[in-house]
């Protein structure tokens, strides 16, 4: 009988099919959202599940989930970074670029390269004459165990505001300005997140100081 029962039980054991084996990358509903991204849970798998919302204000990555692309499922996290101060745009020089959610990164690297020239000497230019400005603060920035971050377009700023302050996520400062990575012409966009100015960026000037909102993007799971 006792040889019996040993029988059964293994039969039991090795009738069992992979199925029966939880695969941590799948969906998981008694999870946490944020427990399914590190289980490695695709985001495209988790917004079919409970719909892009649910991902947004989930502090993951180093800053709070801002912007969900639904085609490849890559990220952009925002996170505040006034602590340091207000900061210089840098030199003063002419220059129009990207307002769309994603070309910050590109924007930031462009302000750093033109403020390697001498914009003195180009109309209407002025020369900052120092690294210790905005852009080139972050892009030399190692934070939170990562050093990609950059500082975000004019629409990715509103989409801050929208997604992550406007429903009371993140950690940002309504008493401050924030620079955008935009700039036409001669003219940065800013943005300030008090209520009264409705999540609007607006054009301010590169002789101010102000402060900075850092953002990075993270590719989906492969």
């Amino acid at each position: 009988m006792k040889n019996s029962l040993l029988i059964l039980f293994a039969l039991l054991i090795f009738s069992c099919s992979d199925e029966d084996i939880l695969d941590p990358t799948t969906f998981n509903q008694e999870l946490s959202v944020l427990e399914n991204l590190n289980n490695g849970v695709s985001v495209l798998d988790i917004s079919s599940n409970l719909g892009v919302n649910a991902l947004y204000g989930i502090n993951f990555g180093g800053g709070f989930i801002y912007h969900v692309n639904e085609t490849d499922g890559s990220l952009m996290v925002a996170k505040d970074y006034s602590f340091i101060g207000a900061k210089s745009w840098g030199d003063h020089f002419d220059l129009t670029n990207g307002e769309l959610v994603g070309e910050g990164r590109q924007n930031t690297i462009n302000i750093v390269k033109e403020n390697l020239n001498d914009n003195s000497n180009v109309l209407n230019g002025f020369e900052f004459g120092s690294d210790d400005y905005a852009f080139k603060i972050i892009e030399d920035l190692e934070y939170e165990n990562y050093d990609d971050w950059f500082i975000p377009s004019s629409k990715s700023a509103e989409e801050i505001f929208n997604n992550l302050h406007a429903s009371g996520f993140g950690d940002f400062n309504e008493e401050v300005f924030y620079w955008t990575s935009t700039k036409a012409g001669y003219q940065p966009y800013v943005i300030n997140f008090n209520i009264n100015f409705e999540g609007k960026t607006f054009l301010g000037s590169c002789f101010n100081t102000n402060h900075i909102i850092i953002v990075r993007h993270i590719n989906p799971q492969i």
